[in-house]
């Protein structure tokens, strides 16, 4: 089992930065993909950004440039560096975590850019 902790989100205005973190627990050595996605009020879930062990991050169309994906090994701990929001940004944002083991989520954290 894996257990995702996330923080960082909150409210900006549009053209600022907030850096979501990700905290892994418990049967983290079976991890190998790290990410984050979104979800806007009546809109499905979508990826964000995703790190997958040995690979490139890979990330959406509309935050390449903006926002990058990193992560702390030795710490499990995977951030979100978003920079020159939009309100169209505005989305519950959810850890993600790949393991040999399953799939895992957090329990989201919002983020709010007003214009």
């Amino acid at each position: 089992q894996v257990q995702l902790v996330e923080s960082g989100g909150g409210l900006v205005q549009a053209g600022g930065s907030l850096r979501l973190s990700c905290a892994a627990s418990g049967t983290t050595i079976s991890i190998y993909g790290r990410g984050w996605y979104r979800q806007a009020p009546g809109k499905q879930r979508e990826l964000v950004a995703r790190i997958i062990s040995g690979s490139s991050p890979n990330y959406a169309d509309s935050v390449k440039g903006r926002f990058t994906i990193s992560r702390d090994s030795a710490k499990n701990t995977v951030y979100l560096q978003m920079n020159s929001l939009k309100p169209e940004d505005t989305a519950v944002y959810y850890c993600n975590a790949q393991s040999f083991s399953g799939e895992y989520w957090g329990q989201g954290t919002q983020v709010t850019v007003s214009s």
